[in-house]
């Protein structure tokens, strides 16, 4: 499989006995300079997604098939094993067949399916929970739509926060139970939860966001956390720079005059310029 490699990677590290944290990535640019930097894996987050690809919040108005495009376009530009939000798999468990099929095809090392309702309910403010038995179905279906077995698989559930940290117990062993690789957690509160959930479980765990109490990997690492998220600082950088430069532009600043642009040296080496340069003259009798 030409992906196997990557998702070996993000299989060595949920068996390994460390904590680590992803650089969440959203385009070529952002998986390069994540690759460059040494960071074991890259996060590919649906608030990224939404606002990379469509410019729009994190209220599922992407399409698998944008969310697969992206992707694609970052395995072509990096080896970085990268982990995909596929939220809900776009539908019910036929369309989570789809998503993972999908995803695979586009280069993913890995993916998460939630139990999330997703899009929202009419009339309904607040973030609500599809029942465990569908929840259940979901991740048997996203087993079932994995033809490479390296492909890792993570069962999500964010009742913790949503319902009780019960019910995220109750709902991991339901989907640990299926066969899925690991266990993604969002809204884990204290260590007090985390080591319910731990002592509760026995496959790998992600969490996705924490508190400052759950920040230390070590601690993580006890409790068997291998992939520890820290939200999505990156694309709020790029976001807030490119603003600054186009008001200043917009302003009078001349383009000489522009502060924190990113040097030719960098700008090369995100590009691939020398690797570009060496095709160039092997295909092309370019010189160099």
């Amino acid at each position: 499989m030409a992906f196997r490699s990557r998702r070996e990677k993000l299989r060595a590290i949920l068996s390994g006995a460390t904590c680590v944290h992803p650089g969440s990535v959203y385009d070529a640019i952002s998986i390069r300079i994540a690759e460059d930097l040494g960071f074991p894996l890259g996060m590919f987050g649906g608030s990224v997604a939404s606002l990379a690809v469509l410019g729009d919040p994190d209220i599922t108005l992407i399409t698998l098939t944008e969310l697969c495009e992206q992707m694609q376009r970052m395995s072509r530009a990096s080896t970085l094993p990268v982990l995909v939000d596929a939220d809900h798999g776009y539908g019910n468990a036929l369309n989570v067949r789809r998503t993972v099929q999908e995803l695979e095809t586009a280069g993913a090392a890995g993916l998460t399916i939630e139990d999330t309702l997703l899009p929202a309910a009419f009339g309904e403010a607040k973030t609500q929970l599809i029942s465990l038995e569908e929840g259940v179905g979901k991740m048997k279906a996203a087993l079932s739509g994995r033809s490479d077995p390296s492909l890792v698989i993570m069962g999500r559930t964010g009742a913790a926060s949503i319902t009780s940290i019960e019910d995220a117990i109750r709902r991991a062993k339901a989907y640990e139970a299926t066969g899925v690789d690991a266990l993604f957690f969002t809204g884990i509160k204290s260590r007090a939860e985390l080591e319910a959930v731990a002592s509760a479980t026995r496959l790998p765990i992600v969490l996705g966001g924490a508190p400052e109490e759950l920040n230390a990997l070590d601690y993580l690492a006890s409790q068997r956390v291998r992939i520890a998220l820290q939200g999505h600082a990156p694309i709020a950088a790029a976001t807030q720079a490119v603003h600054e430069t186009l008001k200043a532009l917009r302003e009078g600043t001349s383009p000489k005059a522009l502060k924190g642009l990113a040097s030719g040296e960098l700008t090369n080496r995100v590009m691939r310029e020398a690797e570009t340069k060496a095709r160039s003259a092997d295909f092309l009798g370019l010189k160099t």
